[in-house]
Order: structure tokens, then sequence, then C-alpha cells
């Protein structure tokens, strides 16, 4: 079993990691800030069940041929940035908040699950940065490696909850302000699908 110290160190690492800028927690930000905290968290157990999803392809391999595939990388990077490029569509196209749903883009709690699980499951490098992670906390004399591996994808799962649970709480409370503002809704829309678009740029260009 992985010692204590080790999985503490191991969480404080996940929970500055998750307050790096990237395309999970700007969504989760921006739709809690015009739909709630309801939604926020609706998002992050999508993103989270995503993240499963990572943690078992370290634990069975997949990510290793991932990264010594470039065919099947550039064909989940076209996916994850096709995916990115439709959300930074679907924030462009959403007008203002009316009676606390969008005029053009009511979205159902479930809804929002899903989006976070296709958010995060169809980014390629998740799996490749948890390749790449999740081994350095691995020691050989703790047994066996899957569950020393499931273990601390549960623990960086954890560490995500609390930190994408607080920016959703945190956004969630500038719903009544920004019900007030039109014209700041749109902003936030429109800020949010550009780095939407620009991460996805990113995700092409980048090996």
């Amino acid at each position: 079993m992985i010692a204590i110290d080790t999985l503490v160190n191991f969480f404080l690492i996940s929970c500055l990691l998750g307050l790096a800028p990237g395309p999970d927690n700007i969504y989760v930000l921006s739709q809690s800030a015009l739909r709630g905290k309801t939604a926020g968290f609706a998002i992050t157990s999508g993103l989270c069940t995503g993240l499963l999803g990572h943690t078992l392809a370290v634990a069975l391999g997949l990510a290793a041929l991932l990264a010594t595939s470039p065919k099947a990388f550039l064909l989940l990077k076209i996916i994850g940035a096709g995916y990115l490029l439709w959300l930074a569509w679907q924030a462009f196209r959403t007008q203002t908040v009316v009676n606390g749903t969008h005029e053009t883009d009511q979205l159902t709690l479930p809804q929002l699950y899903r989006r976070g699980i296709l958010m995060n499951i169809s980014n390629p490098k998740v799996s490749i940065f948890f390749l790449a992670f999740l081994p350095q906390f691995i020691q050989p004399q703790n047994g066996f490696a899957v569950a020393q591996t499931a273990l601390l994808g549960i623990v960086f799962i954890c560490a995500t909850l609390l930190v994408f649970g607080s920016i959703a709480i945190i956004a969630g409370l500038l719903q009544d302000v920004f019900h007030n503002y039109p014209k700041v809704q749109l902003t936030l829309q429109r800020t949010a699908g550009a780095l939407f678009a620009a991460l996805a740029l990113k995700l092409l260009i980048t090996n």
C-alpha cells in the first residue's frame, strides 16, 4: 500500500494542477456563473467520471498504446479538438439568461453531466498525463501496480472534486449578479468560447 505521506503529497499536487487554467475548470467556472452551482456540480461529476476512464486506461496500458501510436493519438486529438470547437460554437451562439435558463441553450443536469464526461474522455492528453504523472508515485515494493494506479486515480478524482466543486460554489454565487447584467453574461460566454477555441488549437498543434 502507498504510504500516507506520499498520498498526501500526491493529493496536494493534484489540487494545484486542478487550479491550472484548462478547458475543464474554465467550463465549470463559466457554466456555474451562468447556470448556478448545481450545474457546476453536474459538470464536475461528469469530468470526474471521465477521469475514471483515464485511470482505467493507464492501469490497463491503453495510455501507453496511445503514446506509442501516432495515428491513434492524432485521431483522438482531432476528436477532442472538435469537441472543444463545438463547445466554443455553443458558447458564441448562446444568448442571455431568462428566468435562470438560456434563451437558445436549455440544458438539463444529465446533459451537463454527459458534456463533462465527453469533454474529459475525448482529451487524450489526460491519459498521457496520467501515464507520466501517476508512475512517479508507484513503488514496486508497495504491491500490485494496477491497484496503486487505481488508488492514485481515486485520490486525483477527490482532489478534482474539491477544487472544481469550490470553483462551482464560488462562481455560482455570481449567478444572480450576472442575471441582472446581460452584457456581462455575453462577455463571459464569448470569453469562454474564445478560450475553448484557443485550447482546441493548442491541442492540435502540440505533441
